[in-house]
């Protein structure tokens, strides 16, 4: 990305409508579901309150639209009307990528899951200073809302079901998010800081931030970040949004497989120690898929700009 190419609209103006919009478009979305499960329901003895609640067992189709109708209003949908808006950017950037670029992607986050899971693993672990024990304690109350609330959407046994979860937890968020934060947000934060990097990691601690999550803050940020990277050396949003996708549908389908086993989600929660073996080999394995990511993507991007030169 080059963020030093002049743009008939501020930066601050994008950021600002940005924010703008999702506000409007979050609410907008929600209320707009809400009314209509209102409007169904006129006549019948059901209170207000049941109508609202997010129930998966008795109120399954109202939940998943929620879910989903949440995504897509808050991230996906401002991020279309700003593209129309702020028509000399582009916020879902589509260069044509290889097939293989699409596997390596793949590989790596399958090769990188161990070193993901050890380093969840530490920042679950992570205390604060004891002046801060009611900020910690706030962040371990959010924290177990957080897992409450996904415990009732992933542990489930029926096939059914786990397409809805893959359609609600792993495709909606991938394109949606990928979107706003590596699209939008990672684009605007570049022409403002003048700095690939900067706006990468930025955009990662934000996205990490948003999920309110604060012990799976750090393995959130690096993610963040390589998708960052992917989107950068690609120029392709839909290299990113898949790597999204695995990292939550990997998810969706291990939480499926323990309920469907008999298992609890803290035994789904709880992490898997592995050898130091599988530990280096994740790194290992990690570094050169990355290196042969980059590499390649340099390769085509330099090959692209020689055949534009001839033209």
């Amino acid at each position: 990305m080059n963020y030093s190419d002049h743009s008939v609209r501020s930066p601050w103006v994008s950021l600002f409508s940005l924010l703008g919009l999702t506000m409007l478009c979050a609410v907008g979305i929600q209320l707009l579901v809400l009314l209509i499960q209102v409007l169904l329901h006129l006549g019948s003895e059901t209170s207000l309150s049941d109508l609202i609640q997010v129930d998966f067992e008795n109120n399954l189709v109202f939940s998943y639209t929620m879910i989903i109708a949440s995504s897509f209003g808050t991230f996906l949908l401002p991020t279309l009307i700003l593209q129309r808006r702020d028509y000399t950017e582009s916020y879902y950037p589509n260069k044509r990528a290889s097939f293989l670029i699409f596997i390596v992607v793949a590989a790596f986050m399958f090769a990188f899951a161990p070193l993901m899971q050890l380093i969840a693993e530490w920042n679950m672990s992570m205390r604060l200073p004891t002046s801060l024990h009611g900020l910690e304690e706030w962040m371990r109350i959010k924290e177990d809302e957080m897992a409450e609330l996904t415990k009732s959407i992933v542990m489930v046994d029926d096939w059914r079901l786990l397409a809805l979860n893959l359609l609600a937890v792993a495709v909606m968020p991938a394109i949606a998010e990928e979107f706003y934060f590596r699209g939008a947000l990672m684009n605007i934060l570049g022409r403002l800081l003048k700095n690939n990097h900067f706006s990468i990691w930025l955009t990662a601690i934000i996205f990490s931030a948003i999920h309110v999550q604060f012990f799976g803050f750090l393995p959130r940020v690096l993610l963040g970040a390589f998708f960052g990277y992917m989107l950068l050396w690609t120029q392709n949003v839909w290299v990113p949004v898949l790597g999204h996708f695995i990292n939550n549908g990997t998810a969706v389908v291990v939480a499926f497989n323990y309920t469907r086993s008999g298992k609890s989600f803290e035994e789904v929660q709880s992490s898997e120690v592995y050898s130091t073996y599988i530990y280096v080999a994740s790194f290992i394995f990690s570094v050169l898929l990355g290196w042969y990511f980059y590499s390649k993507t340099k390769q085509i991007n330099y090959l692209h700009g020689k055949r534009l030169g001839k033209n």
